[in-house]
């Protein structure tokens, strides 16, 4: 259930709300036509964006997996809550990232994806912990998971 809901419950929205994102008015787009003169020609996929793109995601995989391996001995549900909810904190900001002009559906799509993911705890006792998952050590582990995929990758786009 949590990969059915990893890619159709958690993340599905977020990433369908990229389409609202709109760098300029539709009144300039008409008015300026050479804004997207390249995506006529094609541009907008490039070796170089594919490239960075499989890079970003083997490093925040690698980097999720390889803390989980090495930084946690617990109790096999707790591995699993841990992980989980630093993978879908990790792609819920990869697409905050991403968008440039925040709309009302895109905060909602985002908002909705994570009381989904906090309801889906009580819906699905046996793969989350609940006492676990209010605790401090949780949300420090998650939070050090986080930051360990996501800082440095979205640092280097940022420099």
């Amino acid at each position: 259930w949590m990969l059915v809901g990893y890619g159709t419950y958690y993340t599905m929205l977020p990433v369908f709300s990229l389409v609202l994102d709109r760098d300029v008015s539709e009144t300039n787009a008409f008015v300026f036509p050479a804004l997207y003169a390249g995506l006529r020609k094609n541009r907008a996929l490039s070796l170089k964006t594919f490239c960075q793109w499989v890079f970003l995601s083997f490093y925040q995989g690698a980097s999720l997996f390889l803390s989980s391996v090495v930084l946690f001995d617990d109790h096999f549900l707790h591995i699993v809550a841990i992980v989980f909810t630093a993978l879908i904190l990790t792609e819920l900001l990869n697409v905050a990232t991403e968008i440039r002009n925040w709309t009302r559906p895109m905060l909602w799509a985002q908002t909705f994806s994570v009381l989904v993911y906090v309801f889906s705890w009580f819906l699905l006792p046996n793969k989350f912990l609940r006492r676990f998952a209010r605790s401090g050590a949780f949300f420090q582990r998650v939070l050090l998971m986080v930051a360990s995929s996501w800082g440095p990758a979205h640092l280097c786009l940022v420099i």
